[in-house]
Formats: structure tokens, C-alpha cells, sequence
């Protein structure tokens, strides 16, 4: 089953998935509360969307109003398929796809960006280091906001360099709020 922008001007357009891939989708009523806490800030926003998978949270900013998505998925043929999304989609001029593991991207891009969306396997620990290279490349708005899903079960540690602001829980999955230290969230 393919999945579908929830909201916005493309809303209930589909996007092209790759067969066989083990992607795992967020699922549509957490991207529907995702975007109802962004609505305030997603219109010309910078969206950069780590372990993007199908592209959907990058393609559901852009169908809300983000300015400019960037989309960094490491395999290839995933990466692809996001890139025909957004062409067939006709936002291929606001999004940007970086097919790349995402520590590599993140040295590879420009920010600053507005909003990171990052959604690593659940198995993997915290990717402390990304959001370490966050903050070291200058790629956050003085007033970012970081979103990291992960497993609800998982217990996060602190994150140097961060201050958490809202956790939400959704069944098996919670999405958790930061902002780089010392800005108001």
C-alpha cells in the first residue's frame, strides 16, 4: 500500500514506494498530530527530513508550506523513488533529495534548517552523533526544532547540546521535541 500525503495542497495524493523495501512508514495519525504542533511554524520553513524512507514527512512540510525540503535517505533506490515522487508531485524544485547515509549528508548540505525531522531504525541507540553534527555544522535556526521518533518504550538520555520541550505518545510510537540549547521552544 502506497502511502499518502495526510494534509496540505497535495493532500491525499499518493507517493511512490519501492517494492520490497523495509520502510516503516509513521503512521498517519502521528503525522496528522506532527503536523498540527508544526502548523505554526512549518509555512517557509527549511525542512530537513533524516532517514526520509518514503520522503513522506518531507513531502507532507512541503504540502503544508516549507520552502525548501531536503530529504536524506541512504538507500539508493529509496532515494530514487523519493526524487519521482517529488517530480511527479511538481515540487521537485522545493525538495531536494541527498541519497547518502546521513552522517556523511549532514557534511554534504547547507542549512540552517527550521525544522529536522529524524527517524532512524527504532533498533539503532540514540544517534547522539547526529545530533551532535547538527550543531557543530550549523545546520539549526537559532529557534529549530528537532523532532527524533523512536520506539515509546526506549528511555531517552539527555542530549548535550539540547533541551527537550514535549514528548508525545502514540501507541508504540513517540516523537520527541528539542531545541538547541538556549532558545525557547
Amino acid at each position: 500500500m502506497s502511502p499518502k500525503i495526510t494534509g496540505g495542497e497535495l493532500g491525499s495524493r499518493k507517493l511512490k514506494s519501492p517494492k520490497g523495501m523495509n520502510v516503516r512508514p509513521t503512521p498517519g495519525r502521528v503525522k496528522e498530530s506532527l503536523f498540527s504542533i508544526l502548523l505554526p511554524r512549518i509555512e517557509d520553513a527549511n525542512v530537513l527530513d533524516l532517514f526520509a524512507g518514503t520522503g513522506a514527512i518531507g513531502f507532507e512540510a512541503a504540502s503544508r508550506g516549507a520552502a525548501r525540503v531536503v530529504s536524506v535517505e541512504a538507500h539508493r533506490e529509496t532515494a530514487a523513488a523519493i526524487e519521482e515522487s517529488a517530480r511527479s508531485l511538481e515540487i521537485d524544485d522545493r525538495v531536494t533529495v541527498v541519497a547518502a547515509p546521513v552522517e556523511r549528508a549532514l557534511y554534504r548540505i547547507e542549512g540552517p534548517f527550521d525544522i529536522v525531522y529524524l527517524d532512524p531504525p527504532y533498533a539503532n541507540d540514540v544517534p547522539q552523533q547526529i545530533f551532535r553534527l547538527l550543531l557543530e555544522r550549523s545546520l539549526l535556526a537559532p529557534d529549530a526544532l528537532v523532532i527524533y521518533e523512536h520506539a515509546a518504550k526506549r528511555i531517552l538520555p539527555d542530549i548535550p547540546g539540547y533541551r527537550s520541550t514535549r514528548e508525545e505518545v502514540y501507541g508504540d510510537v513517540a516523537l520527541a521535541f528539542f531545541t538547541p540549547q538556549g532558545t525557547s521552544g
